[in-house]
């Protein structure tokens, strides 16, 4: 079984996403269920069909995050040091040709969320950023183009 690499703040909210899952959200679908049943004929009650595939969405997250969650490795990103950019890293970069900074934090692929500045070790960005060190001048293929950034920081607080 493949290992998940995540930090402690992704594996505490994958675990918290599965409580209210199992506890509030199946309730929820079993009440909405039932009410669907007393509206007669099942054949034809879109409701029922609804919460029927509602049930259906939940429960393969569920198995999906007990899945990811017994597989996960969590790493203690403050314990690691350095200026090599590596998994769990806070990293500060500059965009070469607009001078725009930007901090990411680079994660597994289960934690990313690039609205939230979590970057997959598997994106283009993650990719290049791997192995570099401040100062290092990276270059990411992206829909655009190709676009250059200098490491300004790397942080594991």
């Amino acid at each position: 079984m493949e290992k998940v690499p995540m930090t402690p703040q992704g594996h505490q909210r994958l675990e918290e996403e599965l409580k209210h899952r199992k506890s509030v959200e199946r309730l929820e679908i079993i009440k909405a269920i039932a009410e669907a049943r007393e509206h007669g004929d099942l054949s034809e009650n879109a409701e029922y069909h609804a919460a029927r595939e509602r049930q259906s969405f939940c429960e393969g997250r569920i198995a999906e995050l007990e899945d990811v969650l017994s597989r996960s490795e969590v790493i203690d990103v403050p314990s690691l040091a350095g200026s090599v950019v590596k998994f769990g890293a806070k990293v500060d970069l500059v965009d070469e040709d607009t001078d725009e900074e930007t901090t990411y934090q680079v994660v597994g692929p289960i934690e990313a969320d690039i609205n939230a500045g979590r970057i997959s070790t598997t994106s283009p960005i993650g990719r290049a950023l791997i192995g570099k060190s401040v100062g290092d001048s990276v270059e990411v293929t992206v829909p655009g183009g190709i676009k250059s950034y200098e490491i300004l920081k790397v942080d594991f607080s």
